[in-house]
């Protein structure tokens, strides 16, 4: 009497493994695979994000050692003399420590190459009010406006500084 041919019953792992569980480790994977898009606040997953020194000079500006991190980032600009990122930087590092010429000279630099630049122009805003200057803070609170189209953190930044700015009698 012939037998049936037996079928081989392969294991389905979508089967054993429920949907949303997948669906976790999937996104998971792709914050990790792009993590260094997410990890620079928002900054793009340019060159500059995998350079080390621009790595380090983020960790000193997070730990508030301005003048490690200006090393830092006047090594990134001499290897990348187009990194917005990293001249950008060093405006909010030369501004934290009361260098407002300088960090001028900084944030002018890094606009003149992505005019764009988010953080760019909230800093100098902020400089701008620092330096006693709110007409130029406001100026530059109006072009955060029209580059944020549903608002983002740094024209909500800018906007409460310039608030408090107000509020203090400035």
């Amino acid at each position: 009497m012939p037998t049936a041919p037996q079928q081989v019953v392969k294991p389905n792992i979508m089967r054993r493994i429920p949907m949303n569980k997948f669906l976790s480790a999937f996104a998971l994977t792709l914050l990790l695979i792009n993590g260094s898009a997410f990890a620079a606040g928002g900054w793009d997953d340019s060159s500059s994000s995998r350079n080390a020194d621009f790595t380090a000079a983020e960790a000193k500006i997070k730990a508030g050692d301005y003048p490690a991190a200006i090393i830092s980032l006047k090594k990134v600009t001499k290897a990348e003399p187009k990194n917005a990122d990293a001249y950008n930087y060093l405006g909010y590092s030369h501004r934290k420590l009361g260098r407002f010429d300088e960090a001028l000279e900084y944030y002018q630099k890094a606009l003149s190459i992505e005019p764009d630049h988010l953080g760019a122009n909230e800093y100098l805003g902020e400089l701008y009010l620092q330096t006693s200057q709110l007409e130029k803070a406001e100026k530059q609170l109006e072009i955060l406006d029209g580059l944020c189209f549903f608002g983002c953190d740094e024209y909500r930044e800018l906007k409460g500084k310039i608030a408090e700015y107000k509020s203090a009698g400035g």
